[in-house]
């Protein structure tokens, strides 16, 4: 059997290895699991089991892996903590997905079982499993346990929010670069809200999703002008994630060429594995 051969994963186009080696420790900060012996609550969503992610790993070389709840399976958390237990919570986290009317007993079993913040999708109102009304009151939930909000959010809905996110007792991560309009970038209004909160000390932001900011591979130009500008602005506050299995494209992007993106948005080693390892550690409480 070839090397290739070996390395083809469900859901991903190509089969080489990527050029970038991983350092030791590497974090993938955003994938989902999508688990055959879970029933979805709606719709029902590709395969992405744990199996199938393990031959990514394989394949891109990083060790450490957050996953992220997906709206398939609304609040019941059950795939994605049972996914931290195949992957071993020594290298797995989870962010899960919650209403405010979550108890305390199942706080604290999502906290012991691995989950470190909640997600908030929030740009389709008809499909959304949770509400923007529900990020302030969640957050003080969450706050006792270290736990921090994630936001999938239109840029729109970034700028109308910059009162209430100020106001969050957690910090924030912005999924996908903060989702920026193309071709303004850096230049929307809400790249400057994200910023601020980044600069203040209380946000931090995946660079990954090259192609749902930007829809021109393989460089994604506009999508690799954003994340360099938060590199230079702020490598101690960005993590890296494939975003894998690419939820919602019919045409799978190459894994393999997406990892190599990042010797462009972070062309220093050093910050680079800081990016990989350090920053995901101090955020997700690896090691």
């Amino acid at each position: 059997m070839t090397d290739n051969t070996q390395h083809q994963v469900p859901n991903s186009s190509g089969t080489h290895p990527p050029k970038l080696k991983a350092p030791a420790n590497a974090a993938d900060c955003h994938i989902h699991i999508y688990d055959p012996r879970f029933q979805p609550a709606v719709d029902k969503p590709q395969n992405g089991t744990v199996g199938d992610y393990r031959l990514l790993q394989k394949r891109i070389g990083v060790s450490r892996v957050v996953i992220v709840q997906p709206r398939n399976y609304k609040t019941d958390n059950s795939a994605t903590l049972d996914a931290i237990k195949q992957l071993g919570i020594a290298n797995a986290r989870g962010v899960g997905v919650l209403h405010p009317t979550v108890d305390e007993a199942e706080l604290k079993r999502l906290d012991d079982g691995g989950i470190r913040g909640i997600r908030f999708t929030l740009g389709s109102a008809k499909n959304a499993v949770v509400s923007i009304d529900m990020i302030e009151p969640l957050a003080r939930r969450i706050a006792p346990y270290g736990w921090h909000v994630q936001l999938n959010m239109d840029p729109q809905q970034v700028t109308a929010s910059a009162d209430m996110l100020k106001r969050l007792p957690t910090q924030i991560v912005f999924d996908h670069m903060g989702k920026p309009p193309m071709p303004a970038g850096i230049k929307d209004e809400s790249h400057k809200v994200i910023r601020g909160l980044i600069d203040a000390g209380r946000a931090w932001v995946k660079i990954s999703g090259a192609y749902i900011v930007d829809d021109t591979p393989p460089a994604y130009a506009g999508a690799t002008s954003v994340a360099q500008a938060f590199v230079r602005a702020a490598p101690e506050r960005a993590v890296w994630g494939s975003d894998w299995p690419h939820p919602g494209h019919q045409e799978h992007p190459d894994d393999a060429a997406l990892f190599d993106l990042l010797s462009v948005w972070a062309p220093d080693e050093k910050v680079r594995n800081r990016i990989l390892v350090d920053n995901p550690q101090k955020l997700y409480g690896f090691g």
